[in-house]
């Protein structure tokens, strides 16, 4: 009996690693085929970006000098372009749109988030490139022919100049209901104040505000504000994402089988 006993310990140890590895090949196999899943939660970031539209005076009146305290030979119309450089820079994840305006209004620049682009167009502009008198109304219409069909929670113009409406084809009150019409809120940016309240009527029919600004330092002013006024909302959602893992599994069924394999041709049949 207890020779009988050592040969049956004997065959069981020299089997054991066989059926270790035939059984562990067979239910990595069966899992592999149920196609096993993990979910992975990550989180996202969603941006809802505010579209706007800069609408830029390029009437005679903007090459009157001395609007740079610290330059006086730099125009109106140049100190313009390096704070409104610098804002484009600061609305890193929003479209923003150009619209130039003297004798007549005109689109510089489609909504777009190519900020070096938009950057090199307002470099290029130059004073009385559509005409030298201002038709203010109707950059504020092209504003919103651009904004019109945004799908942006926010929509805004910032409309800048320094003069009387003297050119516009188009009525006020009909400019006003359109960007109303579409929810676009308008802040007006005035240089001299000595002029009409017509920026400030822009302004308040909008829900938004009027600044009036006499240097370069209150501009840099008024554009940092409108930065904090309008600042692009950041959501944060939760994704839960599958990851199929049966190619692990399949894998180690594989393996399983070329060792049971070698298992075999060494020890013997299975």
């Amino acid at each position: 009996m207890p020779h009988f006993l050592q040969l049956l310990l004997h065959v069981k140890k020299k089997h054991y690693a066989r059926e270790i590895l035939k059984w562990a090949m067979i239910t990595c196999m069966t899992v592999a085929l149920s196609d096993p899943v993990v979910v992975k939660k990550i989180k996202a970031v969603r941006s809802n970006a505010v579209d706007i539209v800069l609408a830029l005076d390029t009437s005679g009146s903007m090459s009157t000098y001395g609007f740079n305290e610290k330059n006086y030979k730099q125009s109106r119309l140049d100190v313009v372009k390096e704070v409104v450089k610098s804002f484009i820079d600061m609305r890193k994840s929003d479209r923003i749109g150009l619209v130039i305006f003297g004798t007549t209004a005109a689109i510089a620049s489609p909504l777009s988030f190519d900020k070096e682009a938009q950057k090199n167009i307002v470099g290029k502009i130059e004073v009385g490139v559509i005409g030298k008198s201002t038709a203010l109304i109707d950059a504020l219409v092209s504003s919103v022919t651009l904004l019109k069909n945004s799908k942006s929670k926010s929509k805004i113009i910032i409309l800048l100049s320094d003069g009387e409406d003297s050119a516009s084809k188009i009525p006020l009150a009909f400019a006003l209901k359109l960007a109303k019409k579409y929810s676009i809120k308008i802040y007006t940016i005035t240089i001299d104040k000595s002029y009409s309240n017509m920026m400030k009527v822009i302004a308040s029919k909008n829900g938004a505000q009027n600044f009036e600004v006499q240097n370069k330092k209150d501009l840099l002013k008024v554009y940092k504000r409108i930065d904090r006024l309008q600042k692009s909302e950041l959501e944060y959602n939760t994704l839960d994402v599958e990851e199929h893992i049966y190619f692990y599994f399949l894998l180690f069924s594989l393996l399983c089988a070329i060792l049971l394999v070698a298992h075999v041709k060494t020890r013997g049949v299975l």
